[in-house]
């Protein structure tokens, strides 16, 4: 926590150093900067010294979205409108969970034949993965993806992005408290449900290396590591290892059932669905900025990449419905997993790994409208609104 104290507070008792616990940085100038200036504003270490400018001004020309020379601190001028425009959207769509009404499901859950059992097997492990998942990547934002952005405006929607991964472990935990489980199970599910451990393992790595506070973007290899990060986080795990989990619990409530936790999951999708394509510009800003760093082999270790994140998910599919349930089955979702890497690859420039593969579920597809909801519930949303302020019909 930061202190205000007067610096003049205790001079007899000052220790001789004031900063002992500091490491100077080398900046390449006459100077030194401090680790904690660095964090604040990692530019600082690639800003050349001021020689007629005194005041620091900003050109938004040379904003970069990694290892830039500008001031993190100065929001505008904009050079990045579309993350500023993907802000301003995520706060208009600002909803919490307790606002959807859980009575039907909690009666639906404790009826012994209210689901069959593979359909509380499948609610289960959605939430055992889910709990977890977007803790996971809030703190790849917060501790590790954060500092290495140096472009005010994706800062910006970053720090809305980690709210939203904030509601969204509220909304599973809502469910889960109101559906009256087991929480210490639902939880630790990430320890003990092996096809959720793996889906979690296969990530860690990609976190750990990012909140490693010895970490620093710079050189080739260190850029192109945050740059697989990234991908890793916006293509495989936010573009895809939620959609067989999406899938399932809108599928039950195209059937009226859980149709609160269904609810909460199409506000869920339709963030996610903003964070990949928030995720997807980011990518593709950065290799427009920095063309050194897509190479052919760094492209083939991003299809490897593609290629274990598509059989981690469909295992999932498997453990999640091994009989097949809601007339879905894992068999069905492979084709799908398959699709949606192909349109992830693309749009991050890579081909499509799957040709020929088609969409199974096309209703799948109105529920990712950023706009407007085409749903089935009894309360219709026609227009995303600020806070409490929806528009029901």
């Amino acid at each position: 926590m930061l202190s205000w104290e007067e610096e003049t507070a205790a001079p007899a008792t000052r220790p001789p150093q004031a900063r002992p616990q500091l490491q100077a940085v080398p900046t390449g100038t006459s100077g030194s900067v401090f680790q904690a200036d660095v964090a604040l504003n990692p530019g600082i270490l690639a800003r050349p010294e001021k020689t007629g400018d005194t005041h620091g001004r900003v050109n938004a020309v040379d904003k970069r979205i990694i290892n830039g020379k500008t001031d993190v601190n100065q929001l505008v001028p904009f050079k990045y409108k579309w993350a500023w425009d993907k802000y301003l959207a995520g706060c208009a769509n600002h909803w919490m969970p307790q606002e959807i009404n859980m009575q039907r499901d909690i009666e639906l859950w404790k009826n012994p034949n209210g689901l069959t059992d593979d359909e509380r097997r499948l609610v289960k492990r959605n939430l055992g993965f889910f709990v977890t998942a977007d803790s996971l990547a809030a703190n790849n934002i917060v501790l590790g993806t954060y500092r290495h952005i140096t472009a005010p405006e994706c800062r910006q929607y970053l720090l809305r992005q980690a709210f939203e991964e904030a509601i969204h472990t509220h909304a599973y935990q809502y469910i889960v408290e109101s559906l009256g489980l087991d929480e210490s199970e639902i939880f630790n599910a990430y320890n003990e449900v092996t096809s959720i451990r793996d889906k979690d393992q296969f990530l860690i790595p990609f976190i750990e290396t990012l909140t490693n506070p010895e970490f620093q973007t710079g050189t080739t290899e260190t850029d192109q590591t945050l740059l697989k990060s990234l991908i890793v986080f916006a293509c495989l795990m936010e573009g895809l290892f939620f959609y067989v989990g999406f899938t399932q619990i809108l599928a039950l409530g195209r059937q009226n059932k859980m149709m609160g936790a269904a609810e909460q999951y199409q506000y869920i999708l339709r963030d996610e669905s903003m964070h990949c394509n928030f995720g997807i510009d980011l990518i593709n800003t950065i290799k427009l900025e920095n063309p050194h760093l897509w190479t052919p082999v760094f492209k083939e270790e991003i299809k490897t990449l593609f290629l274990q994140a598509v059989e981690l998910e469909y295992r999932y599919a498997e453990d999640t419905m091994p009989r097949g349930v809601l007339g879905l089955n894992a068999s069905m979702f492979k084709g799908y997993l398959r699709f949606i890497a192909n349109r992830r690859a693309q749009q991050i420039g890579l081909d499509a790994m799957f040709p020929q593969e088609e969409n199974p579920f096309p209703w799948m597809s109105e529920m990712i409208d950023l706009k407007k909801e085409r749903n089935f519930f009894e309360t219709r949303v026609i227009e995303y609104q600020t806070g409490g302020a929806l528009n029901w019909e």
